[in-house]
């Protein structure tokens, strides 16, 4: 794991201990939480058209709520991973090598099949 990311961990680590929240950070809870906070991550685009959502980071208003989301699920799944022993970057190394094999890069677009359209290769 990064050094950076593990810094974090530690901080957040250290932040719920000197509040005696460890005891309400179990794998449990903490996934809840995730969810939650995505959740509200979510709501920030939910009614936006796909042209608005692209332009969310220009609106400094939208910007900061985006930004303090993206913070609270970061957290979240760091304190996740934590608690469980996962070192995120590996799992995510990991992830994407399987991803890779499942889902071979297309070689060459066909016209009865839109590049990106989720089908296997033959």
């Amino acid at each position: 794991m990064s050094e950076d990311l593990h810094a974090l961990q530690r901080r957040l680590a250290e932040f719920a201990a000197a509040r005696d929240w460890q005891q309400y950070h179990t794998p449990k809870n903490l996934a809840a939480a995730l969810s939650v906070e995505a959740a509200e991550l979510v709501e920030i685009f939910q009614w936006l058209t796909p042209e608005e959502s692209a332009k969310v980071m220009s609106d400094p208003g939208a910007a900061g709520r985006v930004e303090d989301e993206v913070a609270d699920v970061l957290a979240y799944l760091l304190q996740f991973c934590e608690a469980l022993g996962i070192d995120a970057l590996t799992a995510l190394a990991a992830k994407i090598e399987r991803n890779e094999s499942r889902f071979p890069a297309v070689r060459s677009a066909r016209p009865d099949r839109p590049r990106g359209s989720g089908e296997q290769q033959e």
